[in-house]
C-alpha cells in the first residue's frame, strides 16, 4: 500500500523530550517533512526508548515504489535486520525521530524529505553509494523487537541483555575463577556453540574466552541468566571459541552458575587470597574492613612437595580458634590482609610470600627464614568496635585510654604506621564528642592534644617531617605555648634541616616554662651540634668548587668527600613522646626538609636546600655564581 493511500497517514509529531543535541537536530523538522503510515499494527502498548535496543527490517523505495536499498534478501538485501540503540547509535533523522513511535511487529512507512534523511547537515550517516539523498523517499519499517539493553563498551561492540536477575552484586574480575553454561548464536539464530552436560570452566583475564564475553560476564552476579552481543571487534580467538572468521556479531547465551574470588593482595602475584567456601552476607560490607576481634580457625603449610603443615589451631591449639585484633600488628601483615577480605564461616587459601609472612614477626621453629608458606584460614566471626554512641564522657576516654595504650605499645615495637593509625582513630571519634562542663572540656582538649603529638612523633620516625610539623601545627594553632608542642615541633625542623625555626622553637620553650629550659638547653646543643656536622660535610663536599679561575666550569661531584652519599648524615634522636611514657630512638636522618632517605638519589643542590644559604655564608660567600 502506498503511503499516500494509507487511511491513517498523519503528520509526525514528536512528543518526547531529547538530550541537546538531539533538541538540535530535532528543530530541523518542519511540518510536512515527516509523515508516519501505519501499514501493520502491531502488538501491545510498549514502545521503545532511549537506551533500548530496536531491531528491525528497512526498505527504501522512491516515491514510484522503485526499491533503492533493503536489508530484506527477497528485494536484495543480506537478509539481516538493522540493530541500532536509540540515543547511541548513529542513525538518520527521520528514524530516529520516528522509530520510537512504533509498536513490537508494526509495519510503519515514513515519507521523509531530503533534509530528514541522508541531506540533513552534518548527517552522522554517510549515505549508500549512487544513493539519491536528494530525493524525497519511503521508508519501509518492520519493528521486529526492542529491549533494555546495557551497553558494556562506549564504542557499543559489547552490549548485555538481561534475562534473569542474579544475587547480590559481586562480579567476577581477574583473576577469578569462573564457572558458566555457554550457548553461541549467530545474529541470524544459526548455533555456533551448542550447550554442553557440564558448564563451562575459565579464569579471569587468561584469554580463555573472547575479550568481549569475559567484559561482559564481568558486569553479572551469581547466578544471572543473559544474553551478551559480541561485535567482531571483540571477538577475539580463545580455546572457548578458536574459529571466529568472518562472524559480524555473536549473541552469547550466559548463566552465571558459580565464580570463586581470587584476589590477588599486592597486584605481583606473590600474595594471593582464594576463596573455597563462600561465607554469609555481601562483600565487602560484611567483612571486618575496620579493626575487630576476630576469630579464626587456621592451618600453616610450607609451599614445599609434602605441604608440611607448621601449626594447626584444631590440633596444637587444643581445638580452641585464634582470637585476635585487627590492626595490633598480632599476626603477620599478609594473614591480616585477606582476614579483612573475608565474610563469616568463609574459608579461604592464602599464599603469602616471606616479606609478608614470617621474615618480619615471630617465625615457628619449623619455618625455615625466607619460606613461602600457605594459610588456611577459616573466619568464625568477627566482633566490631564497641560504638561510641549513648555512652557516657567517662566511659568515652574509657575507650581512648585502652586504644591509645594499644598504640603506645605499637610504638614501641616499631610500627609507627599501626600506631599511628590508631591514633587517628580516636581523633576521628573525638569529632562527634561534645564535653559538657569545663572540666570534662579541660581532659578532652588534653586528651586530643596528646593524641596529635603522638601522630606527630610517628611521622618523625617514618621520615615524614612535614607531615609532623602540620600534625604539631594542630595544638600549636590553638595554644602556641604549648611546650610540648613546640619541643616535638623543633625536633620535626631540625630533622628536617630547617635549623632556625628548629632554634626558634627551643628557645620559645624556655620563655613560655623556665622548668623546661633542661630539656630546651640539651635540644639546641643537639642542634649545634647537627648544624656544625652538616657545615663540616658540605665544606667537603664543595671542595675546589671555588677554586676555578673566572669563566672556568668547576664540575659538582669530583674531588668532594669519600665516596659516601654526599646526602648522608647520621642523626640519634632521641624525643620523648607526647604523654611521656617512653623515650623513642631515630635513626639516619636526612638533612632538607623533605623526607630523603639513604637510598634517594637526588641533586647535590637539592640536598643542601634549604639551608644552602647559610652554608655559603660560613664560607665567607654571600654571593656566588655556579656556571
Amino acid at each position: 500500500m502506498a503511503v499516500d493511500e494509507a487511511e491513517d497517514q498523519r503528520e509526525f509529531v514528536p512528543k518526547k523530550k531529547k538530550s541537546e543535541e538531539a533538541e538540535k537536530r530535532r528543530k530541523k523538522i518542519t511540518p510536512g517533512s515527516l509523515m508516519k503510515a501505519i501499514i501493520r499494527s502491531g502488538e501491545g502498548s510498549a514502545k521503545p526508548e532511549d537506551g533500548d535496543r530496536v531491531i528491525y527490517h528497512c526498505t527504501i523505495r522512491t516515491l514510484d515504489g522503485v526499491i533503492i536499498n533493503s536489508t530484506r534478501s527477497e528485494h536484495g538485501g543480506k537478509g539481516s535486520p538493522i540493530r541500532h540503540i536509540l540515543g547511541k547509535s548513529k542513525m538518520i533523522l527521520g528514524l530516529s525521530e520516528g522509530i520510537p513511535t512504533m509498536l513490537k511487529g508494526e509495519v510503519a512507512m515514513f515519507k521523509m524529505k531530503p533534509e530528514l534523511h541522508y541531506a540533513e547537515d552534518d548527517c552522522p550517516v554517510p549515505a549508500p553509494e549512487a544513493f539519491p539523498k536528494d530525493d524525497e523517499l519511503h521508508f519501509e519499517i518492520e519493528m521486529l523487537d526492542f529491549f533494555k539493553i546495557k551497553v558494556i563498551s562506549e564504542d557499543l561492540g559489547v552490549l548485555k541483555k538481561i534475562i534473569d536477575e542474579g544475587q547480590g552484586w559481586e562480579s567476577p574480575r581477574e583473576p577469578y575463577e569462573v564457572t558458566a553454561r555457554v550457548i553461541a548464536k549467530t545474529i541470524g539464530g544459526k548455533l555456533i556453540l551448542p550447550s554442553t552436560p557440564e558448564p563451562y570452566f575459565f579464569t579471569f583475564g587468561k584469554s580463555e574466552v573472547p575479550k568481549g564475553l569475559e567484559m561482559g560476564i564481568g558486569t553479572m552476579a551469581r547466578g544471572e541468566k543473559a544474553v551478551i552481543f559480541v561485535g567482531s571487534n571483540y571477538l577475539t580467538h580463545s580455546p572457548l571459541m578458536p574459529n571466529i572468521e568472518g562472524l559480524e556479531e555473536v549473541q552469547f547465551e550466559i548463566e552465571l552458575v558459580h565464580f570463586i574470588q581470587v584476589r590477588d593482595m599486592l597486584g605481583d602475584g606473590r600474595l594471593i587470597k582464594r576463596r573455597i567456601v563462600d561465607g554469609r552476607g555481601e562483600f565487602p560490607m560484611d567483612c571486618p574492613l575496620h579493626d575487630s576481634l576476630l576469630r579464626v580457625h587456621y592451618k600453616g603449610m610450607l609451599l614445599n612437595e609434602e605441604k608440611t603443615v607448621f601449626y594447626d589451631t584444631r590440633v596444637d591449639n587444643d581445638g580452641e580458634p585464634l582470637v585476635f585484633s585487627s590492626g595490633e600488628g598480632l599476626v603477620p601483615e599478609g594473614f591480616e590482609m585477606c582476614v579483612r577480605l573475608m565474610l563469616p564461616e568463609e574459608i579461604s587459601l592464602v599464599t603469602c610470600p616471606p616479606d609478608y609472612a614470617y621474615d618480619k614477626f615471630t617465625r615457628p621453629s619449623s619455618v625455615p627464614e625466607g619460606a613461602y608458606v600457605q594459610w588456611e584460614i577459616e573466619l568464625l566471626g568477627f566482633e566490631t568496635p564497641k560504638d561510641w554512641t549513648g555512652l557516657t564522657f567517662q566511659e568515652i576516654m574509657e575507650e581512648v585510654e585502652k586504644i591509645k595504650t594499644t598504640g603506645n605499645r605499637l610504638f614501641k615495637e616499631g610500627k609507627f604506621e599501626l600506631a599511628k593509625a590508631k591514633y587517628d582513630k580516636v581523633l576521628r571519634e573525638y569529632n562527634h564528642v561534645n564535653p559538657q562542663d569545663d572540666e570534662e572540656g579541660k581532659i578532652f582538649l588534653n586528651s586530643r592534644n596528646s593524641l596529635h603529638l603522638n601522630v606527630a612523633a610517628c611521622y618523625q620516625k617514618m621520615g615524614e617531617y612535614i607531615k609532623s610539623i602540620e600534625a604539631c601545627n594542630k595544638v600549636l594553632d590553638a595554644n602556641p605555648a604549648h611546650v610540648k608542642g613546640l619541643y616535638r615541633r623543633g625536633m620535626a625542623y631540625m630533622l628536617g634541616g630547617d635549623f632556625n625555626e628548629a632554634k626558634k622553637d627551643f628557645e620559645m620553650m624556655m620563655k613560655v616554662d623556665k622548668s623546661s629550659e633542661p630539656d630546651a638547653t640539651a635540644a639546641l646543643l643537639k642542634l649545634k651540634q647537627k648544624e656544625q656536622e652538616f657545615e663540616k660535610k658540605s665544606r667537603k663536599q664543595f671542595k675546589g668548587l671555588f677554586d676555578k679561575k673566572p669563566g672556568e666550569i668547576a664540575e659538582v661531584g669530583k674531588d668532594m668527600g669519600d665516596g659516601k652519599n654526599s646526602g648522608e648524615i647520621e642523626h640519634n634522636d632521641e624525643a620523648a613522646d607526647a604523654e611521656g611514657e617512653s623515650n623513642l630512638s631515630g635513626n639516619s636522618v636526612p638533612d632538607k626538609a623533605e623526607c630523603v632517605h639513604e637510598a634517594d638519589q637526588i641533586g647535590l643542590l637539592g640536598r643542601l636546600w634549604p639551608v644552602g644559604r647559610r652554608f655559603f655564608t660560613a664560607l665567607g660567600l654571600n654571593k656566588c655564581s655556579i656556571l
